[in-house]
């Protein structure tokens, strides 16, 4: 492993060993606050590992101590429970938190754990150790691709206006819709990797991808809407590294990371003989596909030259009869875990918003200095900036940034006249970091 070594073999292995899965009522307690830390340590190591090519030891301990299932139903429950839970506990007469950093971490759990599924599943060898859970990672790609290809149709995600904050809990609604969007980029990276794996998935799991769910279409859309750009001000731009940026004009040809996965999949799903033997081409899948030959210029068949087989397919399929939908009896597995989290727990939203604001979200000021403490132990500076590609950004007007704040050391300004304009917002926060830098 490279200099900045996060955790060492002996120490990732048990943490490995311990994650297990949490019910809805216990998210934000300690012992989840605690897996939460330890699921951020093992994705920034994963990302120093796959980032020195120093072998990935933390996705080979996810796959020898079959943890794989774990981490998609954890991540299906923050689902669950951000849109279950989160909308009845901001609506409580009694609900006012004077720090929301706890609710936040909840809020960012499913992004932490979508981020490390995508550093691992790069490896085939982790889509199979998922066994009967990928077709929930399925659905659960499904879903967040669909609210994509939806929110571009309103004009692509919310931006970041800090006038329309007017509560702290109203601020912390706006985040996790931002949140949101980079969430589903990632399902994005994921779904490709698990077509990667198309030779080796369970017919029920392609009859989920290619019958029930039609995601070669879903797939066109998001190429016809590209919600990773937009044209602002005459410039195109591109969100990459968490922020949109500015594509020069020589740079404008250049295919995206995004498009590419989404070329891919496609040809993954399309050109697999397994797959193509399953796909039924009715009218309108045809008539969904045929709009990716417009797409398919000199320019893109440059960069990835495999998409020429791609193109030869849609020739063809412009001369072939279209299919009758099947209607055959088939006996599949379906995913279970959205299901029984929703079973287990319908009817019972509010009570576990009560509990939760009532034990868990309403701590101390000595447990948030406690938590505080925490979290910079886990969140080391030194491994941040590792781990992040680019230079770090003004945290009021975005420029590029070299100045730290002192107190806190976590947020980064330009100039100083920023930093006093944001200090309204980050005051709190800082403080209290501050306090738990001291209490080490």
């Amino acid at each position: 492993m490279s200099d900045l070594e996060l955790l060492l073999p002996g120490e990732a292995d048990v943490l490995v060993r311990g994650l297990r899965s949490f019910p809805l009522r216990e998210m934000g307690s300690g012992g989840w606050n605690q897996q939460h830390e330890n699921l951020e340590k093992l994705n920034m190591q994963a990302i120093l590992d796959a980032t020195a090519s120093q072998g990935e030891p933390i996705q080979e301990l996810l796959v020898t101590h079959g943890k794989i299932p774990t981490l998609v139903e954890e991540l299906i429950a923050v689902e669950m429970w951000k849109q279950k839970v989160f909308p009845v506990l901001c609506r409580l007469e009694d609900f006012k938190p004077q720090n929301t950093f706890p609710i936040y971490m909840v809020v960012h759990h499913e992004a932490s754990i979508i981020n490390l599924l995508e550093t691992v599943f790069f490896h085939k060898e982790v889509c199979e150790s998922a066994e009967d859970t990928v077709l929930d990672l399925v659905d659960y790609c499904h879903r967040k691709l669909t609210l994509l290809v939806a929110r571009s149709g309103r004009g692509g995600p919310p931006e970041e206006d800090e006038s329309q904050y007017s509560t702290p809990i109203q601020e912390l609604q706006k985040q996790a819709e931002l949140m949101e969007f980079e969430i589903a980029l990632k399902a994005l990276s994921v779904l490709r990797y698990i077509t990667d794996c198309v030779d080796s998935l369970s017919l029920s799991t392609l009859n989920r991808m290619l019958t029930t769910h039609n995601l070669p279409c879903l797939l066109v859309e998001l190429l016809e809407h590209s919600p990773w750009s937009r044209q602002e001000g005459g410039k195109l731009q591109q969100f990459e590294g968490g922020r949109w940026q500015t594509v020069a004009p020589s740079e404008q040809q250049k295919l995206s990371k995004l498009d590419g996965q989404v070329w891919i999949a496609l040809y993954n799903l399309l050109l697999n003989p397994e797959a193509r033997a399953r796909y039924c081409l009715t009218s309108f899948a045809k008539g969904q596909l045929l709009k990716l030959r417009a797409f398919l210029t000199d320019t893109l068949l440059d960069q990835l030259p495999n998409l020429a087989d791609l193109q030869g397919f849609l020739a063809h399929l412009a001369l072939t009869e279209t299919q009758v939908p099947k209607k055959d009896l088939v006996l599949e597995q379906i995913p279970e875990i959205w299901e029984r989290l929703e079973r287990d727990n319908r009817g019972k939203w509010q009570a576990i918003a009560k509990h939760q604001l009532r034990h868990i979200f309403s701590p101390s000021e000595q447990d948030l200095r406690l938590q505080a403490r925490r979290w910079a132990e886990t969140y080391r500076l030194d491994v941040l900036e590792a781990v992040t590609p680019e230079r770090p950004h003004c945290a009021f007007c975005s420029a590029e940034a070299s100045k730290r704040c002192s107190r806190c050391q976590n947020e980064w300004y330009c100039c100083r006249e920023c930093q006093v304009k944001h200090w309204e917002k980050h005051g709190k926060a800082c403080v209290l970091a501050a306090q738990g830098d001291r209490a080490k």
